[in-house]
């Protein structure tokens, strides 16, 4: 067993208190919207890259969701709520 400084200890703390607020922002599929807009917005909104975009996409299609996006609360938001009013079914968990 590790014998942590209170500084050491602190950071962990930390840490595990930074990782507690991520969320994420899964997208999920629907009969509506056609896969290049789905990629579309994942390289607009989500910065994804193409390829990262299209495999998104193929998991969305054949599972019914993906997880595209993950960070804090704060900069989650802005992003899902952009993706719901293009059009698709996203929400933060």
């Amino acid at each position: 067993m590790k014998n942590y400084t209170e500084t050491e200890k602190l950071l962990e703390l930390e840490v595990l208190s930074q990782e507690d607020d991520l969320r994420t922002i899964v997208l999920f599929n629907d009969d509506v919207n056609t896969f290049e807009w789905v990629i579309e917005c994942l390289v607009a909104y989500c910065q994804h890259d193409s390829l990262q975009a299209e495999q998104c996409a193929t998991i969305i299609h054949y599972t019914g969701k993906c997880i595209v996006k993950i960070g804090p609360f704060d900069k989650m938001k802005p992003i899902c709520e952009t993706l719901q009013e293009k059009g698709l079914t996203a929400e933060i968990q």
